[in-house]
């Protein structure tokens, strides 16, 4: 056998969750052999840790304006009747959402 050109042997172990992980990542780059992906990922590749913690208000404030409209929606549907209020409140509620989304667009890199 001639002799391998990479000669160093690397060992590290993993949980079976982080292996599972590696697998699924090696898929979506489109590799099947572990050792090339772990080679490329390790001298060529970059990790992100992206914290969105700073979204979580904004989108907890987005799911209460949508409880709201579901509400009014609700209310239309049982009466058959759209009030001028109804139809403000709806019309305000939109409006927060886009406030919301701009926000978020404004805190994007």
């Amino acid at each position: 056998m001639p002799k391998r050109t990479r000669d160093i042997l690397l060992r590290f172990f993993v949980t079976a969750k982080e292996k599972a992980a590696i697998q699924k990542r090696m898929e979506l780059v489109g590799l099947k052999n572990m050792s090339t992906y772990l080679r490329k990922i390790a001298t060529g590749g970059y990790l992100l840790n992206v914290d969105l913690s700073c979204f979580d208000k904004m989108l907890e404030d987005i799911h209460g304006v949508s409880k709201n409209i579901n509400q009014i929606a609700k209310r239309i549907n049982a009466t058959n009747n759209i009030y001028a209020e109804d139809m403000q409140e709806l019309k305000n509620n939109q409006e927060k959402i886009w406030e919301l989304l701009r926000e978020i667009y404004s805190q994007l890199p």
